[in-house]
């Protein structure tokens, strides 16, 4: 009886969680505000700016959509994968990766989005290089360098648990 009690009780303490998701969704509207402001401080400044400073300037709209798609992609999937289902039958929105990302691969798609955003990163830094010392733009590509191995190592341990678990079926 204590067991199952506990039991009841770890499996009902999944919905912690919800409010954590729902904040993400808070944080999703702050990064909406920011993108709008980076756009219309842009588009107020389009004749006065040079080429690359556009490109600098369209580069933080892109690594902001890519923030908010990946906060979209951990909000969804993360709430579907460890608290509830999503249950939007009959209705005509659906997204069509919801439901197919388990835990593993959420966890390779942020690594493969981090990468992305520390791609841009990288090129801002690289478009502003006469600004940037060069030890500045060294521990840029250092890093830069981590996130992909990382990811790499993510997607060969995967690999790797997936070819273990079909051998041990």
């Amino acid at each position: 009886m204590i067991e199952r009690t506990i039991e009841r009780l770890l499996f009902a303490s999944r919905w912690l969680l919800a409010p954590i998701y729902l904040g993400l969704s808070l944080a999703l509207i702050t990064l909406c505000i920011k993108f709008f402001a980076e756009l219309y401080h842009s588009l107020s400044h389009v004749l006065l700016l040079s080429e690359s400073d556009v490109v600098l300037s369209l580069l933080s709209l892109v690594d902001l959509s890519l923030v908010a798609s990946l906060i979209v992609m951990v909000m969804f999937s993360g709430y579907e994968n460890f608290v509830s289902r999503i249950d939007l039958d009959g209705e005509g929105d659906k997204l069509g990766w919801l439901g197919k990302l388990d835990a593993g691969t959420l966890k390779l798609k942020v690594a493969a989005s981090i990468v992305a955003i520390s791609s841009i990163h990288l090129l801002r830094a690289f478009m502003a290089a006469e600004h940037t010392p060069n030890d500045k733009l060294m521990w840029f590509v250092i890093i830069h360098l981590t996130f992909v191995v990382s990811a790499v190592m993510l997607g060969v341990l995967d690999r790797m648990t997936a070819k273990s678990h079909r051998h041990s079926d």
